[in-house]
């Protein structure tokens, strides 16, 4: 009961963190566009339309939240958690949008010459924008790890893009005011631009491994480490260990050999306890499933249980598991 209080809580925690970046998105929209009517710097319309982008994957990726707090049904049976690898792959593909419309705006401005005008007022703006977004984004970041949710992840991510877009769109204003050469601007915007391509790309790169199950070595790692620190005399080996993301959700199954001699029920509870004491240990939403398997009197020497009716060889000793010995299927079987 209490452990769904906790879960219930970080899902509003979440949703709360997503309308926060959807409401000082827009606000932020709009001062980035009035700055830029009154600047009419190319540099200043990249940040505006990259701050279009963030309102847009920031609602998207609030009602992705939503969804992927949706208990688990028949249709759905390991939950809804994936849905935030979408909402990743989509602010990724909101990223490269914005940067290709930035680059085309710079390739204009430097074609047709724009002037720029209100140069100080325009660098005050968009400073402020930026630092706000600094702040956004480093909180968004921040909640989107302490509660292993993608989404927010992401959204973070690309709100701080914005405001190293804000942090160039800031020095090349300057610059164009200190040298009075206005092709600096488009310039600018034109790196930025291409600076925002290789921050979608790598986004949709990382989403998409979610999406297609791709090994999770962090999160393999931590199982490894809470199967070490729970090992307890009747684990005898650990293999075929997989573990998955669904969005915030891990999933774990592995196969545990158990001494022969043991009862179907006794070897039942004792992986049933097992598995409770590991996922607690992991510290993380999701499940653990382990298959027993029987020792077959041959991993006597790194078996601990005695007194051992059917043991062939004396207890020498055992050592910890590794995730490389961990995710091979069948070892010493």
């Amino acid at each position: 009961m209490l452990r769904m209080a906790a879960e219930a809580s970080e899902h509003r925690t979440r949703v709360r963190a997503a309308l926060l970046s959807v409401s000082l998105g827009t606000v932020l929209l709009g001062l980035k566009y009035s700055a830029y009517q009154l600047t009419g710097s190319t540099a200043i319309l990249s940040d505006a339309l990259e701050s279009i982008t963030n309102v847009i994957a920031a609602l998207f990726a609030l009602g992705g939240l939503v969804i992927a707090g949706w208990p688990a049904d028949r249709a759905h049976p390991y939950g809804h958690g994936k849905i935030e690898f979408f909402t990743a792959a989509f602010e990724g593909g909101m990223i490269v949008f914005a940067a290709v419309l930035i680059i085309k705006e710079a390739g204009e401005a430097l074609v047709f010459r724009h002037r720029v005008q209100q140069i100080s007022l325009g660098v005050l703006i968009t400073g402020a924008a930026g630092l706000a977004n600094a702040g956004l984004g480093w909180y968004l970041v921040r909640t989107g790890k302490r509660l292993g949710s993608l989404t927010l992840i992401a959204d973070g991510t690309h709100v701080l893009t914005d405001f190293w877009t804000s942090a160039g769109t800031v020095i090349g204003l300057s610059l164009v005011q200190l040298t009075r050469r206005e092709w600096i601007d488009p310039l600018v915007a034109a790196l930025v631009g291409l600076n925002l391509v290789w921050t979608g790309v790598r986004l949709v790169r990382h989403a998409a491994g979610g999406l297609l199950d791709q090994e999770d070595t962090d999160l393999l790692q931590r199982v490894v480490d809470a199967i070490n620190t729970n090992l307890v005399p009747g684990v005898i080996r650990v293999h075929f260990l997989r573990a998955i993301r669904s969005g915030r959700f891990a999933h774990v199954d592995a196969h545990i050999v158990v001494p022969e001699f043991w009862t179907v029920e006794e070897a039942h509870d004792f992986a049933t306890a097992f598995e409770h004491r590991v996922m607690r240990s992991v510290d993380a939403e999701g499940e653990v499933a382990f298959t027993v398997e029987p020792c077959r009197r041959q991993h006597c020497a790194s078996c601990e249980v005695d007194p051992c009716p059917i043991r062939v060889q004396p207890f020498v000793s055992r050592s910890w598991i590794t995730v490389d010995d961990a995710v091979r299927p069948d070892v010493g079987q």
